[in-house]
Formats: structure tokens, C-alpha cells, sequence
């Protein structure tokens, strides 16, 4: 790791740290965050010519403590328009929301950008806010308490005022129910209330929302938040001393991607994620034993969550500490070899449809006649959400279509990733990454919503102190059959 200085215009940017590791692209998303010159606009001097994207460090000769120069504009370049111009500020408040195409920011509280981004990406849900809009006190269950209530309450307001404003919105009165459902989020450090983690805020609000959402009945397909985000987990738990084995099912809102050395890409961080060790006692041995637990997804959900397991409890210094290792994540996720025998059975009609349409538009010949994907559909079709059909999907789709219900494919598509910036969960920044349906990614850092490239929001993928992936969340691909 080294130290420089960079120049910029009349300004220097003191203690600037470069992980030399990481190719010059990362210390560029830096020098992005601080002067606003996007990576492409920048040209910063160093021994031999400009500093190159994929540039060997150990080549250039930077050292420790080197003050570099930076040229380049943060600025785009405006052309004259061709038309009278139409401010935006002289149409009424509805149609200025409408015509930015993506909704307005949260102001900061004072540490509660956790809390702004989680909000963000759930937003971005639009089943979710549609059961919201649903939830009334007549439809409240007496398993419901009054806090949890509330707290649904104001996450239906906070998201519509979010809809209807151009401005910032400030979200204290979702803020004061959060903190009473939830006490943790009101711990305070020298008078001022404490950073968060995204994680914590991200799991309690949906399971406070699961219990209230929850239709007043006994089926599993009344639980709107299960069918949204639930991950349902076949496990197998095998103890290799005493040769005991036993299956396990379980319901999770999100997948864990676990991060070590052997950990480059999301994939390999899910499996590692889907396999672990317990303690138990063993009936054989009359004694604690160790036993490994193996999991297959066994039903998919609509959005399928990932958390990145960047955070662990350091015995040293008392606190948790953060993993900076990069790990890459890709915009179109596949998880079929994630999940179980059955579930597999059931996603390969759907598949082949999506290979076969897919290979249409490049001209392709497809492999089956469309009379025998439904041949064997029919055979993999059955009336539970684990057949990898989603009924309830189907109906948020807009129900049958002209061919059939809709299937899962196991295929997903990248639309929000929450970030956090900096090396302490107790401190950082984080910002929230969310695709909006006309395809364009809007970063949401608190009040301030600013359009991205599409191409840059899987290089938030880690390492130094940029932005880096904390939690990421997938929406299923599906086929009618």
C-alpha cells in the first residue's frame, strides 16, 4: 500500500492511499469520488507518460509519499441547444418526478446513509410497493404489533413521497419508527447517533414487513415478502465420526457470498456460502461431535439477495473488521448448479425455451419444437412454487399470457447493489446502485441521485477504499409455457 499526494487544478489531495495490488482503474474510481472527473477524463502524469487503466504498478516506479499531477474536466461539455429550452423547475412538482425518470433522494439524518440506501433498494421493488399500497389498518392481523404496524406504515409513506418529490425527501418519521421497533439503531457515541449496518437494517425490515404483509391465513402463498425474496434450503448434515446423517429444510431471505482466498467471484463465494461445519451433540457417540452441512436451493424467489460476508469480529483490537478482497459479480447471475436434483428436473423445459428464444434472434435453429418444451413442461409442471413455476410471479407478471404461465429459468438479472465505502462497519458511507425500468442505473447517495454507466457498476466489486458490493440484489428471468 502506498501514500501519494495528486494535484489537481489548485487543489491537492492529501494521504490518497494505492492498493498495488489493484490495477490504476480503482485508484482513478478514487480520484473519481474526490474531484468528479470521471476515469476516462483523467490524465495523471507519472514516469514515462499517463498512467494507463491496466497499468503495472510495479513498472511505473510510484513511491510512497510521490505527489502526482492530475489534468482533466469534471464538467461535460454542453452543446447549444436546437430548441427552446423548457425548465424544469416550471412544469408542476408530479410531472418533474415523471420526467426524471427515477425517484428523489434521502436526506442524511446524521449516519443513516445505512438506512437511506437499504430503503433505495427495496424501493425498487414494485411488487413490494404494490402490496404496500394494499396495507391498510382494516387488513392489520392481530399477530401484528403496534410498532410493526407503524413501521409498515412508514415505509409505504416514505416510498410514496420518494415517487411524488423532486427534491430530497427526508425520512424522520420512518427513521423514529425504525429506531422504536428496532432500539439497536438508536446507539449513540459522543452525543450523535452511531453508523449501522445496511444488513442488519436490510433483514429486520423485511421480516418485520413479512409478518405484516402476511394475508390472514394458513397458505405459504399468502406471505407476499416470502414469495418476493425467500430462498427455501434443502440441507443434507452428515457427521463423518459416527457415520449419522440426517436432511434439513429452512426458509433464508438472502444467499451469503463468503469471502477467503480462494474466493475470486460470486459464485465461488456462494457455494463456499452453502457449505459449513456446526457442533452438536451425536446420539451414537453420547457426545459433541462436528458435522458438516451441505444446502441446495430448493425453490427460487422472485429477487434473489446476496450478501457479501465482508464484516468479521477481530479478538485483537474488540471490532469488527472488513475484508477488502475483491470479488467480481456478474450482471446476468445463473444459479442452476446451485440447486437441488429436483429443482433442476423442473428449470430444463424453461431453459431450453430461453436458449431457444435467445438463439432465434441470432438466427439460430432451435434444438426442440416448441410442442416438445410443452410436452415437458406438462411433465415438470405441478402446483407448488418448488416446480421452479411461479405462481405468484406469474400473477405480478400480469398472469397467463397468450402461451402459458410464466417459469422460472434460474437465470437472474442484476438491479440493485448497495455498497459500502470505507474499512470499519462502524463507519464508511453507504450508497445505494439501482437499475430503474427504463435500464438506467441511478446511484442514490442520500440526497443526491446521479445517473451511471452501466458498465461501471460491476467494477464495485472491492479492493482499496472505493465503493465495494455489499449486498446485491437479482431479479428472476422468466418464460412463458
Amino acid at each position: 500500500m502506498l501514500t501519494v499526494s495528486v494535484k489537481w487544478q489548485k487543489k491537492v489531495f492529501e494521504g490518497i492511499e494505492i492498493d498495488v495490488s489493484l490495477p490504476p482503474y480503482v485508484f482513478k474510481a478514487q480520484l473519481y469520488d474526490l474531484t468528479g472527473v470521471p476515469p476516462e477524463r483523467q490524465k495523471i502524469m507519472v514516469k514515462g507518460g499517463l498512467l494507463k487503466d491496466d497499468a503495472d504498478w510495479s513498472s511505473i516506479g510510484v513511491k510512497d509519499g510521490q505527489k502526482l499531477m492530475m489534468m482533466g474536466t469534471a464538467d461535460e461539455i454542453v452543446k447549444a441547444p436546437e430548441k427552446a429550452i423548457v425548465f424544469a423547475e416550471d412544469l408542476p412538482e408530479e410531472e418533474q418526478a415523471t420526467n426524471l425518470g427515477y425517484s428523489a433522494g434521502l436526506v442524511n439524518l446524521g449516519n443513516t446513509c445505512y438506512m437511506n440506501s437499504t430503503v433505495q433498494c427495496l424501493k425498487s421493488v414494485p411488487e413490494l410497493k404494490s402490496a404496500l399500497s394494499n396495507y391498510s389498518l382494516a387488513g392489520r392481523s392481530n399477530d401484528v404489533d403496534q410498532t410493526s404496524h407503524m413501521l409498515t406504515v412508514a415505509t409505504r409513506e416514505l416510498f410514496g413521497d420518494l415517487d411524488r418529490s423532486v427534491n430530497a425527501v427526508s425520512p424522520t418519521q420512518f427513521w423514529m419508527v425504525l429506531r422504536k421497533k428496532f432500539p439497536q439503531f438508536s446507539q449513540l457515541q459522543n452525543g450523535m447517533h452511531m453508523q449501522q449496518d445496511a444488513e442488519e437494517c436490510w433483514t429486520q425490515l423485511l421480516y418485520t414487513l413479512s409478518q405484516s404483509l402476511k394475508a390472514p391465513t394458513s397458505s405459504e402463498d399468502s406471505d407476499a415478502v416470502k414469495a418476493l425474496f425467500g430462498v427455501n434450503l434443502r440441507s443434507r448434515v452428515h457427521c463423518q465420526e459416527s457415520g449419522e446423517e440426517s436432511s434439513e429444510t429452512e426458509s433464508v431471505y438472502s444467499l451469503k457470498c463468503h469471502i477467503s482466498h480462494e474466493v475470486n467471484h460470486l459464485h465461488e463465494g456462494l457455494k463456499h456460502g452453502l457449505k459449513g461445519e456446526l457442533e452438536k451433540t451425536s446420539p451414537a457417540l453420547g457426545r459433541t461431535a462436528v458435522y458438516l452441512k451441505e444446502s441446495l436451493i430448493d425453490s427460487l424467489p422472485r429477487y434473489l439477495t446476496v450478501q457479501f460476508v465482508r464484516f468479521f469480529w477481530k479478538r485483537e483490537t474488540n471490532q469488527k473488521a472488513k475484508i477488502l478482497r475483491k470479488v467480481d459479480y456478474p450482471l446476468e447471475l445463473d444459479i442452476f448448479d446451485l440447486c437441488s436434483e429436483d429443482l433442476r428436473k423442473k428449470l430444463e423445459a424453461p431453459r431450453q425455451k430461453l436458449r431457444d428464444e435467445e438463439g432465434k434472434k441470432l438466427g439460430l435453429q432451435p434444438k426442440s419444437s416448441s410442442k416438445d418444451s410443452d410436452v415437458k413442461m406438462t411433465d415438470a409442471e405441478a402446483p407448488s412454487n418448488e416446480s421452479g413455476e411461479s405462481s405468484t410471479a406469474a400473477q405480478q407478471e400480469g398472469g397467463s399470457s397468450e402461451k402459458g404461465t410464466l417459469h422460472m429459468t434460474g437465470i437472474y438479472d442484476l438491479v440493485s447493489v448497495l455498497t459500502h465505502k470505507g474499512r470499519s462497519a462502524d463507519s464508511g458511507h453507504y450508497v445505494a446502485w439501482v437499475k430503474q425500468e427504463s435500464g438506467k442505473w441511478i446511484q442514490y447517495d442520500d440526497s443526491y441521485p446521479s445517473i451511471q454507466r452501466e458498465e461501471d457498476i460491476t467494477k464495485l466489486s472491492g479492493g482499496g477504499d472505493w465503493h465495494m458490493a455489499y449486498i446485491i440484489m437479482y431479479k428472476a428471468r422468466f418464460v412463458s409455457m
